[in-house]
């Protein structure tokens, strides 16, 4: 009559042989070579209460016995971190007497419905008993339901088939307590996938065997041949049935268990958190003595400098605040920076109370730390809500440096976006962020005001800041230009009918004269939102009554959408089919300005896109040139960096006329910079004609530094609790030192200009899989490395007409690293490791651009002259 769950004969022991067994290596490869051990033991099985009024509820007890620890593969002798070592050695004698200890089960239809086990064992141990327990529990009819086991409340799955039964459990439905956390950005992030299943076999009614298996997959989605495995694996087998102990008597479950042990109690069945305590770990100071070579800054765009920053990072989330202001303060001032990158990306509370006790946003002097401090919040992989409170108490406090103010708004303006993106937009908080951006821009009456809650906005990508940035972006200036390029910004899915008739307002100046730059962006965002017939055509019907350059850099983008197959090419090649379009007086037009795209690399997980416009006024100077690299996958994008280089007003130095609508504009060059989805502070290299005169005068020629430091990009820590008991980890950092330069350099001696844009980058991952048990740690760590350097370099040579412009994009020959390590350790030091290194060249490249650069560049560079100096 027992057709509910599995029923136990009374006065019978049943003797069972128990495996566990847990493997780690990377994703495809064979389980023969794993790193991983494999605990093996007896266990009985006897029946102890039976209720009267009820066959389906009943006690059973569990006995663990004759426990033994090995490699989970055969290794040779002085390999084997167990050998001749006896299990008391390797467990514990303490640990290895509670793990003996009987645990009793109720069972109420087949279900676990009371853990009973004692209390003050260690967690380790009990949640190697609750593995086992959780095996006991099963159904003898297919179904679905929502189980509680060792990893918690799930969702269940049972099939039956005669006298086997399968159980699937769906890991990712189990609400148990987790830690850990997620990047902010899916390309960056790590993807998982995880199965768990049980098979039982019966015989008259109770268990003959079981074989459980888990399977964790941690995939790197950037490139998803770097990743790693755990596979869990738990077998039961009975090997014999004798006779045992007879029943107790009783009627209530509670005088049972009181009269077998009083020192019983129940427990829930979920595991409990254990972590085991590191005990020969560096303190942080002495962690960072071993590393600060590294993080010198003449080092920063190496691969060690990352490396040594993920390190640290690693160390800073362990430590506390006091520990880590000892550091701050007793570090000199060429290493301040980095620590402080380090000690804000670690985001614990810890680390933000110590950097923000450290830095005294009064002090004008230490502007260059608090603005890593601020970039590096900026790029916070998981933003909490007291770092977005932190910076609005700063900003509504005193802070010296007008500059540094401009950044914290800024960065407010990032933290927002990351906070509504993982479904925060509703915290009071990020409510209050909010309404002080729009509310201070809406009585702001400075320029540099208005720029500053802009910026903010093109940060924050708020769908209730488009009317605003509408009302400005048909306003003068720069204003009008930093307006439109934060609608730029948007997903075309938000840029309603309003926005689209606005940008065309603004291209076909219907309302006020703009200036090419407005007028150029407001085409690309009506191009790149899913444009109408008419639309397409008034855009190609417009072209040949523009000023020179801007026809020209027109035609570039139509035809650069064409050859990349952007979504409005469609739309397009049907306007093209219309000769009042597509002829040869619109499609000839003269120039130097451009636009173009092009494959970084393509991929099976994810390319990367680069695109470079450049726009010049009639007169042949620089107006701006824009470059951007993307990084996407089959659902995700990232724009991670953009480079923009502005100059405005300059025709007065060559005695040139100003194209229509820029006759007053004062004399400007600036660059501004996004950054992982992140817009910086826009640099100002000359403001004013003055400011022009004295730099040309006091000229270096060197670079001006745009960014510096040291970015946490992939930031994923997971806890996985395995039903086998032991606690498994999953860590993947990946972090970027990076360099980026800028300069505008002009001499009217040889009537030349140049841009030059510098992007040196280092990247460092390092993922880290790990079991953890008590007495044994098995894992595998891998890590990347690229160093690599991109230069982006415009010459332009007006001393004749057309000018000479040309454009190089240049990637330096890279070196690829990558390691993978296995190892097994015991608490005693005792360790295996086995350690594999890779190294590959990925070619240095120039990438082309289209075939009138190529051939504007031959002429350049047969006749360039040899003008060194005289530059600014």
């Amino acid at each position: 009559g027992h057709t509910t769950g599995p029923s136990l004969n009374n006065d019978k022991l049943y003797k069972f042989a128990y495996s566990a067994e847990v493997y780690v290596d990377r994703v495809k490869a064979s389980l023969q070579k794993s790193a991983g051990y494999r605990i093996f033991s007896g266990v009985d099985v006897n029946l102890l209460w039976r209720n009267p009024d009820n066959d389906d509820d009943q006690l059973v007890k569990i006995t663990i016995k004759d426990v033994q620890v090995e490699n989970v593969n055969e290794r040779p002798a002085a390999k084997n971190i167990f050998k001749g070592k006896s299990t008391e050695k390797i467990i514990g004698k303490e640990y290895l007497q509670a793990l003996q200890r009987p645990i009793v089960l109720e069972l109420v239809r087949g279900k676990v419905k009371t853990f009973y086990s004692y209390q003050n064992e260690p967690g380790f141990t009990q949640n190697i008993k609750r593995g086992l327990a959780s095996l006991f529990q099963l159904q003898l009819h297919s179904g679905s339901t929502r189980e509680v086991d060792i990893s918690g409340k799930c969702n269940t799955t049972y099939h039956v088939r005669q006298n086997q039964v399968t159980k699937i459990k769906d890991v990712g439905s189990c609400e148990i307590e987790k830690q850990g956390f997620t990047s902010h950005n899916p390309i960056l992030d790590v993807g998982t996938k995880v199965t768990s299943a049980t098979i039982y076999v019966l015989e008259d009614g109770f268990i003959k065997s079981i074989k459980a298996e888990e399977n964790y997959v941690f995939l790197l989605n950037l490139r998803r041949k770097t990743g790693a495995k755990i596979v869990s694996k738990q077998r039961l087998e009975l090997k014999s049935v004798e006779a045992g102990p007879g029943l107790l008597a009783g009627k209530q479950v509670a005088s049972v268990i009181k009269t077998l042990d009083s020192s019983y109690v129940a427990m829930p069945l979920e595991a409990e958190p254990v972590k085991s305590e590191c005990k020969k770990c560096p303190s942080l100071s002495e962690h960072w003595q071993s590393i600060r070579e590294h993080m010198h800054p003449e080092k920063l765009s190496n691969a060690e400098a990352a490396k040594s920053f993920l390190s640290f990072i690693k160390s800073i989330r362990k430590a506390t605040k006091e520990e880590i202001l000892q550091i701050i303060r007793s570090e000199n001032k060429d290493f301040l920076p980095q620590i402080v990158d380090a000690v804000t990306s670690a985001q614990t509370p810890e680390s933000l109370e110590a950097v923000l006790e450290f830095l005294d946003f009064k002090d004008a002097s230490a502007s260059i730390l608090q603005e890593r401090f601020l970039y590096a919040c900026g790029f916070a992989s998981h933003p909490s809500e007291m770092l977005l409170k932190s910076l609005i108490d700063k900003f509504k406090g005193d802070i010296a440096n007008e500059e540094i103010r401009e950044t914290v708004v800024i960065v407010m303006g990032a933290l927002i976006r990351k906070l509504c993106d993982r479904g925060g937009c509703k915290l009071p908080i990020v409510g209050e962020a909010k309404r002080l951006i729009l509310n201070r821009l809406e009585k702001a009456t400075k320029d540099d005001n208005v720029k500053m809650y802009l910026l903010a906005l093109k940060n924050a990508l708020l769908p209730e800041a488009i009317p605003v940035l509408l009302k400005y972006a048909e306003s003068e200036g720069h204003i009008s230009s930093l307006a439109a390029t934060a609608l730029q910004r948007y997903d075309p899915s938000f840029l309603t009918k309003e926005v689209k008739v606005t940008m065309n307002r603004i291209y076909h100046q219907n309302r006020k004269v703009h200036e090419k730059t407005v007028r150029t962006t407001a085409a690309a965002i009506i191009l790149n939102s899913n444009p109408s017939y008419m639309e397409v055509k008034n855009i190609l019907l417009s072209i040949g009554e523009l000023p020179m350059e801007m026809n020209k850099y027109m035609l570039s983008m139509i035809q650069d959408i064409l050859h990349f197959e952007m979504p409005s090419s469609k739309t397009i090649r049907k306007v093209l089919k219309d000769m009042r379009t597509h002829n040869y007086d619109r499609f000839s037009k003269m120039g130097s300005s451009s636009a173009y795209s092009g494959y970084i690399t393509r991929g099976p997980d994810v390319s990367s896109t680069y695109s470079l416009d450049i726009l010049y006024s009639g007169s042949g100077i620089l107006r701006r040139s824009n470059l951007n690299i993307h990084v996407f996958d089959r659902n995700t994008e990232l724009h991670a960096s953009q480079v923009v280089i502005e100059a405005q007003g300059l025709e007065s130095i060559i005695a040139a006329t100003p194209d229509e609508g820029e006759e007053n504009l004062d004399s400007f060059a600036g660059m501004s910079a996004i950054l992982f989805d992140v817009q910086l502070r826009p640099v100002t290299f000359f403001q004013g004609y003055g400011d022009l005169m004295s730099k040309m005068l006091s000229a270096t020629g060197a670079p001006m530094n745009v960014v510096k430091g040291l970015i946490l990009l992939t930031d994923y820590s997971q806890e996985i609790q395995l039903q086998s008991g032991p606690l498994a980890s999953a860590e993947f950092l990946g972090g970027l030192a990076i360099d980026i330069s800028g300069g505008m350099e002009f001499s009217l001696w040889y009537r030349e200009s140049k841009t030059n844009v510098k992007n040196r980058v280092a990247v460092f991952l390092a993922g880290n899989t790990e079991v953890d048990s008590f007495f044994v740690k098995t894992g595998m760590e891998t890590a990347l490395e690229v160093e690599t350097a991109l230069d982006f370099i415009s010459t332009v040579q007006f001393s004749q007409y057309p000018f000479l412009v040309c454009m190089q994009m240049d990637r330096i020959e890279t070196p690829f690293r990558r390691y993978v390590t296995k190892y097994e350790s015991l608490p005693s030091g005792r360790r295996y490791t086995a350690r594999r290194e890779k190294t590959e060249m990925l070619a240095g490249s120039e990438y082309p651009l289209h075939q009138e650069n190529s051939n504007m560049c031959r002429k350049v560079f047969g006749t360039s002259s040899d003008s060194t100096g005289s530059w600014f």
